[in-house]
């Protein structure tokens, strides 16, 4: 059932392509389109592909979702083919269907000292500005993707433009594209940054300063204010404010040595919270626990107890190995997996998962 004030078109716009498509699993759900994964029926075969629907989107923020649908169906039909970016394999009313990248992104990737893929990157963007494309939208990790393959790919074309001629605003928003794919560049591999990258990052466009002045501020005052949106990793709300919550309470319970709390997207809620627990105590205990403490409202949707975390060699925990778990996209774990100590670890998680609405198995 979708939630009151949401247009409920299911029906006719899944209609288009009832013999063709078989969801997964839910990538994102927020006020402008749900992203499922899951198999499209091509000419040359069934294939791994990922569908964008609008028809479940609140009547309010209708008009922003269609004009940001538009926005990717017309650019994809030019940046597909290049190869840095999903293919757009159909198109309906209300939903399109663009080729499966077998990859994560890059905030989950995180390829610390890989220079290659960071030449892959650029090389990417070039093939993208070549074909009058620009994204508008690098600053988020999650609209990079680092390849099986170990390549850089672009997702998420809902804020691109397509430009006829490279007139000056297209320079200026290429330029952007650059810069903010070389802040990434400077997160995971300072030591490769050339002087001409550095200069480039120290100086933003006229525009783009114009935009911070002004414009940023209306842009949140309207997404964080009135539509109650934020974009953290994918997370939303509930990962900004609830997760932090739920991590503390977890760790302050005497039997829990560690947690993390990582978002999914629910078919129901928009977003929900899984909560993994390094600890000796029952799940349910656990539960109750965290019931009491926060509120029902506020516990997690997904509660697992683990024997251990997967870590890196300074002790932290790999988030985003557990993101992929909390998500269902357990086929994309293994790239990430860095020994074989931790590969034992990380199927204990995955075989005990409390999200089990995928078909993939580790």
């Amino acid at each position: 059932m979708l939630d009151a004030g949401r247009m409920d078109h299911s029906d006719d716009a899944l209609r288009e392509i009832a013999d063709r498509w078989q969801g997964d699993v839910v990538l994102k759900r927020d006020v402008f389109s749900t992203i499922e994964r899951g198999r499209f029926k091509t000419a040359e075969g069934e294939v791994d592909a990922v569908l964008r629907r609008i028809d479940g989107v609140p009547w309010w923020s209708w008009p922003i979702a269609r004009h940001l649908f538009d926005r990717e169906r017309r650019t994809l039909a030019v940046a597909g083919p290049l190869g840095v970016a999903p293919p757009l394999l159909f198109v309906g009313r209300r939903l399109l269907v663009r080729g499966f990248i077998d990859g994560v992104a890059l905030h989950i990737a995180r390829p610390e000292g890989d220079d290659a893929y960071f030449r892959s990157a650029k090389a990417a963007l070039r093939r993208l500005h070549r074909a009058g494309i620009c994204h508008n939208d690098l600053a988020k990790e999650q609209n990079w993707l680092r390849g099986a393959d170990g390549r850089a790919y672009v997702t998420d074309f809902q804020l691109a433009s397509r430009f006829r001629r490279r007139s000056k605003l297209f320079r200026i928003a290429a330029y952007e594209d650059l810069r903010h794919l070389l802040k990434h560049k400077r997160r995971y591999v300072p030591g490769a940054l050339t002087r001409s990258e550095q200069r480039i990052l120290a100086r933003k466009s006229w525009l783009t300063r114009a935009w911070m002045a002004t414009g940023k501020r209306v842009y949140y005052w309207i997404t964080r204010g009135l539509l109650n949106v934020r974009d953290r990793e994918g997370g939303g709300l509930r990962l900004v404010h609830d997760a932090p919550a739920i991590a503390a309470s977890l760790k302050a319970h005497p039997q829990v040595r560690d947690a993390a709390v990582v978002a999914f997207p629910d078919r129901r809620a928009g977003t929900g919270l899984y909560a993994f627990v390094e600890a000796d105590i029952s799940e349910l205990a656990l539960q109750e626990f965290i019931g009491t403490a926060l509120g029902q409202t506020k516990a997690p949707e997904r509660l697992q107890v683990v024997a251990a975390l997967p870590r890196r060699p300074n002790g932290e925990v790999r988030s985003e190995i557990l993101q992929l778990v909390a998500m269902n996209q357990v086929d994309l774990i293994d790239n990430l997996i860095a020994n074989e100590a931790e590969r034992a670890t990380v199927a204990r998680i995955v075989a005990d998962r409390r999200n089990l609405r995928d078909r993939y198995a580790f």
